[in-house]
């Protein structure tokens, strides 16, 4: 009620409102919709101002009744919507995970499967994990069906990538009446629901209020007329309301629902309003938008012109009643809005009958405007009568202005119906020209086998997602995304490219459709098999292998159209397999030989299609052979470089369209391939026309009939001198080709060059400027000069550099390319004023640059610039920027001179300046004069400077090279930049330049007016030594004093007289330098030296010209500063002394230069001489494996080393070099290896250094075996070994155990190397990897040429009748420990034995095969025999006796006893064979635990009559054979003994049993485990207890291995279970194991289990053991993993504090609050104060509680925590001053009463009498002040 009241206030305001004239009322709420209000024009000022006055009296009476103000009638639009919008919506498609939902004005929502109800999400979740509640749970399309409407609310609106809204509703209770409470709960509401369970006599049903149990009785949901199943939507009546809204009765009869109209009894309020309620409305404004309405007595609502009914439209007055339902609520803006559409009320309302619409995606033409409403749209009359709707954005174009009044001046208008909004049950439709123009609008508008452009939008795992339309989307499989299978498709691919597809397949229920990109399917011309109807017999196709078995193969084609080829009609030849020949994803050509449609069987052959043609083609055969037979020109002979003529025959976007004269040959010539200009390029393409003769151009290449040819000038010179290479076998390192570029990736650009070869230019290799992105530094199409830096030879592919820096430029080439460009634009312009008659072109054709005009100053503009006009070109625009007007004031209409720079005929324009410093008089200039270049225009490749002050202005090239970039565009040449140095005029006048100036340029870059690049002074440095080493005066044998001037690793710059620069290679300055340092470090610049003149480098191609070159003057002289050239004479020959590359033979040793390391061909390039160079193969560089791993750190520029010639080759010129010492390969010595392959169950293949081959077999590879050894090795893995013998040439064998490649280190050898058979000794216990299991044993291999054979007898204790056991359970591989029986040097054979007694190690055979032990038998007869002891004990010591004349059988180890009727001499025999035993065997081991070693549970035996099961059958023959003497000398047992003897065994036997009985007694023998084992596998304590148990006899491996065995023998349900047997193996490894074993273990763990628990477990045990830094570790990295966890904070921090580390501990509880949510805050912080009281500082404790009770002070249970910690820590005083705060909270009072008690109890326990009666002192003035507040 306090919200009604609120809502609805009491007094006089409301009866003021109830007797206002009800005119006057509508009148002002009119005024507030009223938008053109024409009479208040007419009013006097002091009118009007009254009149505002009393509107805003009566508007503010009239607000104050209303509990929502409305401002203005609109639709629905998208941003109108907030998450908690009410909507009323109608199912338009239903899928398995979500529902398509229609909403007001044409909008579409998504409700996901997760936004139903929380009892149906709990069924899903419980169907997912375990397959509970199966039957209830029902899917989407069982539950809903397409026309139902419903509640629902906004959800989510989130933007996708494209830009678009995502807009997802919920129909949850919870959310769609979040605002109801069981107290606003009223007797005929109706709201909505879902089912939550079903029970015996009704239904739950979820209303979202979760203090509410609504109850549908069964007998009432009948009425409903449906299945009620979990999750159901309905809407219900509230029929009963009982305990104040806690119990509801529902009623969902569909008569009572119809007529259920809300009043205002039913309390409903502007924030529990609901859409779908049916309300009586009164009709307040009529406006042209729509209508506003009063309901509920308090609420204002809107019907916007959808949503008006259109029979009634005219007819609405003010003051009519009439029946509407809510729309939408949007509780934010307090906004309703109604609907009067006679399909949403009585008596329908529940379900729409039409909800799609065959017409969506038709072009409609001949519509009309009905009517325009400007914030909505439009009402469109279609010709068939009915209407549309057009939203106001499809009313016009992208980014264009609406203008409703030239769209009613239409008569008839072209739309395209794009969607059917079934609230509205009206057409949706677009005006816009894209959307009518589309090509496919709908799935359905595609059919298989057309061809369709997309864009890629992404890559996923499964392929490409491509977008066809803005509403159709595709997936290109991954199969089908080229011809081959691509491995890394991301490389190719890029998002944002088109491609171009053809349809395979479009299912447009399920909105899916599958392309191809697979160029043979896209480019096929044969048919296409869209249905089976179309594969008619002898028809040929192209489709995919899809399935290739034995039988054949199985192709698709489009659609569902699935064919088989049998194996007989693959090939012509008999195929005996199909997966040789076919693979999947493979484009094959196949012949129809049968169909059947109706069954969809389809036979095809390849055979047939190799044999003969399909019908028709012979036909087109004739007609073309028919065309060639007329053609009488002569057929083309294409050349690559060929010149030839043309005809331009077209004009395509992308080039021209041309014939080849005479033959009429078609080829194409690319737009960017009609100059080497890229600016130039277009110009060209608009000039030529169709007919026109191109004679200039040159074959390119061909591919199949189709002929490219080129333009580009540099490309036709570069094809008339001879290609470099025309294959890639002619490519070489260093190689330069001119090329152009042809894509641009984001990793570099690939260049193109003829022949159809293609490079990579990396990122790198691009520019010598930084390259941070590929985009903008080169344009498709440029023409480019690379140089060839790495081949790869195997996958023929190559790559370039396109560094400026690495590329020679002929002399003169910038000038050329200047005056070919200034060519090729006027050509261009001729052209285009030959076609054209227009004046204007013959002007502009006559203007050139440099000319002085005469024009009158139009217009200012506001960016600085100004337009002209002349009276010579009136119609031709004249514009100077704001640079060209710098100092110069002009007015409009001012006649001015200006200077023109350029001229564009395209567009046309001119482009000119006012500046005076070029309209003064020119001066003469003269040859070789050097001026300073200021650019004034810039236009593609070519800009316009001023030469310095004398008013002459020429065009320079942009650039000084043909592949010189710019680092970003704002270091590109711009107007009012200096070119860096000057440039020097070459011709006053040159005829090609139009009269202007030919300058060159002295530097290649450009001044900006702030800052020089690094780049460029490094250039312009370069320039200026080339320039002034081109000429001097000395010559070859002059001593010169010289000063450093310079200092680089590998070379010395050097000043001589005359300001000469010289150079010294690094080979030139000491004599014998020592290896390690560097012989440029002694020298300092400045220092003065005396240098001899050896010879000269020619500046432009930098290569080393002998003393004796004739052109010596004209390049850069080369000195030496070693003392002996310095004493010699002028003979060349004397001072060329030194290393000469043809007198070097392998094994010399000399000193070299580190130059650079070559990752690409991974080897080291070093210097000799400065005309020698060496290169050291990664493998000879070093032996340590770490440094070869990063090789570039060991190369140290201009280091000396010490080096061994490997080979020299004189053709070409090479020479190889060691750096290790050795020169070749021999046993004994210790090399690097590169690992080639690895070869399972056999060892390494290693590419050695010196080009050899090296074998490592599996025994060679460690000095302590590994269970997988190959498998820590990889390809190209870098490894050191050291060279047995060599067995060829070439090919060696090699070890890898460290012992033998670090023999200095002594390393500790775990298993010995075996390397003959004297190695080997008796007893000796070995290690070895099983070569093969086979009918005589299990074959061990000990080394790389010993093999063991360990016989079936010698290899398990277990009896194995199947001898295929062993192969199964030994696996190859596998390493085995064996004991060495006995060596046989003259056969070589070894015999092994691996039984445990031998070994130490468990059985070979698994415990899980349940294998019988050898004598189990003669076991299970002796227990039968025990059991008859009493009944008859003569007998059974008669048997007993019999039992040592056994026979045996050694195949199975089972021994078999004779009967009770044999004679009596075995048994005398036996009864002596005892005595004899007794008296011999040496006393066995005795233990505390009462047991003897060689009793097993099993047995049932006393333990001294336990016999030796440990003994193999031969010994026990052996045995029997040296009793037999002693036996006949034993004296008989009386009787009397024999009977004792038999009593004290049955006793035994007795308190055996007993023990086995007594649970609490705990197993003493591995047998007693396995027992109980089988009982209880899934126990933990029980295998635990076998672990200690073998722990106890410190047998760590049969422990591990019961941990093991526990593992894959506990259930997977049971995770404790399993965790316990996880951390006890880790314990197990903690304590006998080594770090890398305890890792592997954890690593096990966390995969199997869940990782926190074993996380914390693992660091528990560190702790305990005190490996703290271990523990420290840990906890960091469980922080990090785990940081959402308070658990895992807590756990570090308890660590921390008991490790006294109390302010790490808090330092990690401030990172914690920042990882936790706020909610957890208190609890955490709560227990690191327990910790700081428990284990650390109580004060610091007692703060954190203080601190959080402060900010919560009603949190009871955190007082009555810190009162238990200080009662226990702190003292008296301390804990009656925290009881005395607590007493005076405001809580409630129960909760006081607790704490009085507890201090009561506290003080009785503690305290005095005085204490305790001030505690009830206390308590009594509490109760009297709380009675003293009711009272009050």
């Amino acid at each position: 009620m306090a919200s009604v009241e609120e809502d609805f206030p009491r007094g006089g305001t409301a009866k003021t409102a109830q007797t206002a004239k009800p005119e006057k009322s509508r009148a002002e709420v009119d005024n507030l919709f009223e938008t053109n209000v024409p009479e208040v024009k007419k009013k006097r000022k002091k009118q009007q101002d009254e009149e505002q006055t009393t509107k805003k009296v009566k508007k503010t009476k009239e607000d104050s009744l209303k509990l929502n103000a409305t401002s203005g009638v609109d639709i629905l639009h998208m941003k109108d919507l907030k998450v908690g919008t009410l909507l009323l919506g109608c199912i338009k498609d239903v899928n398995d995970f979500e529902m398509v939902v229609g909403l007001p004005s044409g909008l579409t929502g998504y409700l996901p499967i997760t936004n139903i109800c929380e009892s149906y999400n709990k069924a899903i979740s419980d169907k997912l994990d375990n397959g509970e509640n199966a039957e209830e749970f029902a899917p989407l399309p069982h539950l809903f069906s397409p026309g139902g409407v419903v509640r629902c609310v906004v959800s989510s609106l989130a933007e996708s990538k494209e830009g678009h809204v995502s807009l997802k509703v919920s129909i949850n209770p919870k959310e769609v009446n979040k605002a109801l409470t069981p107290g606003s709960l009223k007797s005929g509401m109706i709201i909505s629901g879902c089912v939550e369970s079903i029970e015996d006599h009704g239904y739950l049903i979820d209303i979202g209020l979760s203090a509410t149990k609504a109850f549908l009785p069964k007998p009432a949901a009948k009425a409903s007329k449906q299945e009620l199943r979990l999750g159901l939507y309905i809407e219900c009546l509230l029929e009963e309301v009982k305990s104040d809204g806690r119990l509801v009765r529902l009623s969902v009869d569909p008569s009572t629902l119809s007529e259920a109209i809300a009043d205002t009894t039913h309390g409903w309020t502007l924030s529990n309003l609901c859409p779908g309620l049916l309300v009586n409305a009164t009709i307040k404004k009529v406006t042209g938008h729509g209508l506003i309405l009063e309901f509920l007595s308090s609420f204002s609502g809107i019907v916007d012109l959808l949503h008006t009914d259109t029979d009634k439209a005219s007819s609405y007055n003010v003051g009519d009643e009439v029946v509407a339902r809510v729309l939408y609520v949007d509780p934010t803006n307090k906004k309703v809005a109604l609907t009067l559409r006679s399909h949403l009320l009585p008596p329908g309302g529940s379900v729409l009958d039409r909800v799609q619409s065959e017409r969506v995606g038709d072009v409609v033409q001949g519509c009309k405007v009905a009517t325009v409403h400007y914030h909505a749209g439009a009402i469109l009359d279609l010709p068939d009568g009915t209407q549309a709707f057009a939203h106001k954005n499809q009313l016009r174009e992208a980014k264009e202005p609406f203008n409703p009044s030239i769209l009613k001046a239409q008569t008839a208008l072209t739309c395209r119906i794009t969607e059917f909004s079934p609230l509205e049950q009206i057409h949706l439709a677009s005006l816009r020209k894209s959307t009518i123009e589309a090509p496919f609008f709908r799935y359905s508008d595609l059919k298989p086998g057309q061809v369709v452009e997309g864009t890629i939008l992404s890559l996923q795992r499964f392929g490409l997602m491509v977008k066809v339309t803005d509403h159709i989307k595709g997936m290109i499989p991954r199969t089908h995304m080229a011809d081959v299978t691509i491995a890394n498709p991301e490389k190719k691919f890029t998002v944002g490219n088109k491609v171009k597809c053809r349809v395979l397949s479009v299912d447009v229920a399920n909105k899916k459709l599958t392309l191809t990109r697979k160029k043979g399917l896209v480019e096929s011309s044969l048919p296409i098999f869209a249905t089976y109807a179309e594969a008619r017999a002898g028809r040929i196709a192209h489709g995919v292998v899809v399935c290739v078995k034995d039988f054949g193969c199985i192709v698709h084609f489009y659609g569902d159209v699935k064919g088989l080829v049998p194996t007989r009609e693959l090939c012509t030849e008999f195929v005996t397999s199909a997966q040789q020949l076919f693979y999947v994803g493979q484009v094959v050509k196949a012949k129809v030989l049968q169909c059947d449609p109706e069954k969809e069987k389809l036979l095809l052959s390849f055979r047939a299609v190799l044999q003969g043609e399909s019908e028709g083609q012979e036909n087109q055969k004739k007609e073309k052979k028919e065309k060639k037979a007329k053609a009488e020109k002569p057929a083309f002979d294409f050349e690559i470089g060929k010149a030839v003529e043309v005809r331009v025959v077209s004009k395509a976007e992308d080039g021209l369209n041309v014939a080849i004269q005479p033959s009429e040959a078609p080829a194409f010539l690319p737009t960017m391939h009609l100059s080497d200009h890229a600016s130039n390029c277009q110009l060209l393409w608009h000039a030529l026309r169709e007919g026109d003769l191109v004679s200039d151009a040159v074959c390119l290449s061909k591919a199949k009939q189709l002929i490219t040819l080129t333009k580009k000038p540099l490309l036709k010179a570069y094809l008339e001198e001879g290609a470099a290479a025309t294959e890639f076998s002619g490519l070489e390192l260093g190689l330069e080709l001119t090329g152009w570029v042809k894509n641009i990736m984001p990793y570099g650009v690939f260049v193109e060059f003829p022949h159809g070869l293609y490079g990579l230019a990396p990122k790198a290799a691009m520019s010598d400027r930084f390259v941070t992105s590929t985009v903008g530094v080169f344009a498709a199409g440029q023409t480019v000069r690379a140089k060839v830096s790495n081949l790869d030879v195997e996958k023929r592919r190559f790559l370039v550099s396109l560094k400026a820096s690495e590329l020679s430029d002929a002399e003169g080439e910038g000038q050329e390319r200047l005056i070919r460009g200034l060519q090729e634009r006027r050509a261009a312009m001729e052209m285009m004023c030959q076609r054209d008659e227009s004046e204007v072109l013959q002007q502009l054709s006559s203007l050139a640059v440099g000319r002085v005009l005469k024009v009158t100053v139009d217009e200012l503009r506001e960016d600085g610039s100004c337009s002209l006009l002349s009276d010579d070109l009136p119609s031709v625009p004249i514009s100077a920027s704001q640079h060209h007007l710098t100092g110069v004031k002009v007015t409009p209409g001012q006649k001015v001179k200006v200077v023109v720079l350029h001229v564009d005929p395209t567009t046309p324009q001119i482009h000119v300046s006012l500046l005076p410093a070029l309209l003064t008089k020119r001066q003469t200039l003269v040859s070789g004069s050097k001026h300073d270049a200021l650019i004034h225009h810039t236009d593609g490749d070519f800009a316009v400077v001023s030469l310095g002050d004398t008013a002459n202005v020429t065009v320079v090239p942009t650039t000084t090279h043909l592949n010189e970039t710019f680092a970003a565009e704002e270091q590109r040449p711009k107007p009012g930049d200096t070119l860096r140095g000057k440039v020097v005029v070459v011709e006053t006048a040159c005829e090609a330049l139009d009269g202007l100036p030919l300058v060159n340029r002295e530097a290649g870059v450009v001044v900006k007016a702030t800052t020089v690049t690094s780049s460029a002074a490094r250039r312009e440095r370069k320039i200026s030594e080339g320039r002034v080493g081109t000429a001097h005066s000395f010559r070859f044998g002059d001593v010169v004093t010289a000063v450093v001037s310079g200092i680089k690793p590998m070379q010395v710059r050097l000043t001589l007289p005359g300001d000469v620069t010289g150079t010294a290679h690094i080979s030139e300055l000491l004599e014998e330098p020592e290896p390690g340092t560097f012989p440029t470090s002694a020298l300092k610049v400045g220092q003065e030296l005396q240098a001899r003149v050896i010879g000269g480098r020619d500046v432009h191609s930098h290569n080393f010209l002998p003393i004796t070159h004739p052109g010596f003057v004209h390049s850069q002289p080369v000195l030496s500063l070693l003392p002996r050239k310095l004493k010699a004479d002028k003979d060349p020959a004397a001072m060329e002394t030194g290393v000469k590359l043809e007198e070097l033979k392998p094994g010399q040793e000399l000193i070299c230069y580190t130059s650079k390391y070559l990752s690409a061909i991974k080897c080291l390039e070093v210097a000799v001489t400065s005309k020698i160079t060496g290169t050291v193969e990664l493998l000879a560089m070093t032996t340590n494996v770490k440094e070869a791993k990063r090789p570039e750190k060991m190369v140290k520029v201009g280091q000396a080393l010490k080096a061994k010639v490997v080979s020299v080759s004189t053709q070409p010129k090479q020479l190889y070099l060691s750096l290790t010492g050795t020169h070749a390969l021999a046993p004994g010595s210790v090399v690097m290896a590169a690992v080639r392959k690895a070869k399972p169950h056999a060892g390494l293949s290693l590419r050695l250094p010196f080009a050899g081959k090296g074998w490592a077999s599996m025994l060679d590879l460690s000095d302590s075996f590994a269970a997988d050894p190959l498998q820590q090795f990889h390809e190209d893995q870098l490894v050191r070994c050291f060279i047995f013998e060599a067995n060829e040439e070439n090919k060696y064998q090699v070890s890898l155990r460290p012992s033998r490649t670090h023999p200095d280190k002594k390393l500790p050898v775990t298993d010995v190397e075996v390397l003959s058979l004297e190695d080997l000794t008796k007893g000796q216990i070995l290690r070895g990897y099983v070569s093969s299991v086979g009918d005589k044993g299990i074959f061990v291999r000990l080394s790389r040429n010993i093999t063991g054979r360990v016989e079936f007898k010698k290899a398990t204790n277990y009896y194995v009748s199947d001898h295929s056991l062993y192969s199964k359970h030994i696996p190859q591989d596998r390493l085995l420990t064996v004991k060495v029986l006995s060596v046989d040097t003259e056969s070589g054979h070894v015999h092994l034995s691996t039984l445990p007694e031998d070994t130490g190690k468990a059985d070979v055979l698994p415990e899980s095969l349940q294998l019988p032990f050898r004598k189990r038998l003669e076991k299970k007869r002796k227990r039968k025999i025990s059991e008859t002891i009493v009944e008859a004990p003569v007998v059974v010591v008669k048997k007993r006796k019999k039992k040592q004349s056994s026979t045996e059988d050694n195949d199975s180890g089972v021994e078999v006893y004779f009967r009770e009727e044999d004679s009596d001499a075995p048994k005398k025999a036996a009864s002596k064979a005892k005595v004899s035993k007794s008296s011999t065997e040496p006393a066995r081991l005795k233990v505390s635990a009462g047991f003897s070693w060689d009793t097993t549970l099993s047995s049932l035996r006393p333990a001294t009559a336990a016999p030796d099961h440990q003994s193999s059958d031969e010994e026990e023959e052996e045995e029997k054979e040296e009793k037999q003497p002693t036996e006949k000398k034993s004296q008989k047992k009386t009787r009397k003994a024999q009977e004792e003897e038999s009593k004290r065994e049955e006793e035994d036997l007795r308190k055996q049993e007993a023990e086995l009985m007594d649970p609490s007694q705990r197993p003493q023998s591995s047998h007693a485990f396995e027992r109980l084992l089988l009982a209880s596998p899934d126990s933990s304590l029980l295998w635990l207890q076998y672990m200690a148990f073998h722990l106890q006899a410190t047998e760590i491996e049969q422990a591990r291995a019961v941990a093991e065995r526990a593992l894959k023998t506990i259930s997977f349900r049971e995770e404790q279970e399993k965790l316990n047997v996880w951390v006890a193996l880790m314990n197990l490894e903690n304590l006998y194991g080594s770090e890398e074993s305890l890792q592997k273990v954890f690593e096990r763990a966390v995969q199997y289990c869940e990782p926190m628990p074993v996380y914390q477990r693992l660091a528990d045990i560190y702790a305990q053991s005190n490996k703290h830094e271990e523990a420290e570790s840990l906890y960091k990295s469980m922080v990090k993993r785990f940081r959402a966890e308070p658990a895992m904070w807590l756990s570090y921090g308890t660590y921390l504090v008991r490790q006294g580390q109390s302010d790490a501990a808090s330092a990690l509880l401030q990172r914690a609050l920042k990882s936790l949510s706020n909610k957890e805050h208190v609890d955490l912080i709560t227990k690191f104060a327990r910790l700081e009281f428990l284990h650390g500082d109580k004060e610091r404790g007692r703060s954190m509680f203080d601190k959080v009770l402060t900010t919560y002070p009603k949190r009871t249970d955190l007082w009555s925590i810190f009162i238990d910690l200080t009662i226990k820590h702190g003292s008296q005083q301390e804990v009656r001053e925290l009881f005395d705060r607590v007493i005076h909270l405001s809580v409630a009072v129960k909760r006081i009463k607790f704490f009085f008690k507890r201090y009561l109890e506290y003080e009785k326990k503690n305290g005095t009498s005085e204490t305790i009666q001030a505690v009830k002192q206390k308590a009594l003035e509490y109760v009297e002040t709380k009675g003293g507040q009711e009272a009050s």
